[in-house]
């Protein structure tokens, strides 16, 4: 089980190709391959764990696992939130007894996910059904921020906001109808970073 403090932050980017072979070439270690992501956040009928920005997510790629984080908070220039985490052995029965206990799903939302170990960092190359970014978590605001400039991302374009929280944006501006953020919901469509609000932060400055 892990029971500490996710520190993160993403930046949105138009070549994860290249981020990959720019982490080769510093040497970093694959320690996930592409695999696809499916999530379940749930919450109480009356919404209040969303009120309280608080996420209980039931995930599933290449095993299951439950997790619960605490409200965010911006320090050091990095997300930093309460996170316990731990595996379950069976992802349909986890969602049967989170809804027996009166939990429902509040939406779905899926990712394909690389994963890079660059020195206290992990790097996740993810593909999100709106657009491509690159997270670094790590054990200090200070490490983070080593990596971002290795990897040649500007902090100044650093992301602190969640997926889903992109996702209900882009749902407001764009009109888009839909609950889950799935890219089936997303086919067809292209978006802009001016549709998301938030520049690529592998562009030439």
């Amino acid at each position: 089980m892990k029971n500490n403090e996710e520190i993160e932050v993403k930046f949105h980017v138009h070549d994860l190709n290249g981020l990959e072979m720019r982490l080769q070439q510093l040497g970093a270690h694959l320690v996930q391959p592409r695999s696809r992501e499916v999530n379940l956040r749930f919450d109480r009928p009356d919404g209040s764990l969303e009120r309280s920005h608080r996420v209980l997510r039931l995930r599933q790629d290449a095993q299951a696992r439950l997790t619960y984080k605490g409200p965010g908070k911006l320090r050091d220039g990095v997300r930093v939130r309460e996170e316990i985490e731990f595996s379950v052995g069976d992802f349909d029965a986890t969602q049967t007894l989170l809804e027996a206990l009166g939990f429902q799903v509040a939406v779905l939302y899926e990712k394909f996910r690389r994963a890079y170990g660059l020195g206290e960092t992990r790097v996740m190359l993810d593909e999100m059904p709106y657009g491509d970014f690159v997270e670094i978590e790590g054990p200090r605001a200070g490490a983070i921020r080593e990596a971002a400039q290795a990897l040649g991302l500007p902090w100044d374009r650093r992301i602190t906001s969640s997926y889903l929280a992109i996702f209900h944006a882009l749902r407001r501006k764009r009109k888009l109808k839909f609950r889950d953020l799935t890219f089936a919901n997303f086919a067809g469509n292209t978006f802009t970073p001016d549709d998301l609000g938030i520049p690529f932060a592998d562009d030439p400055a």
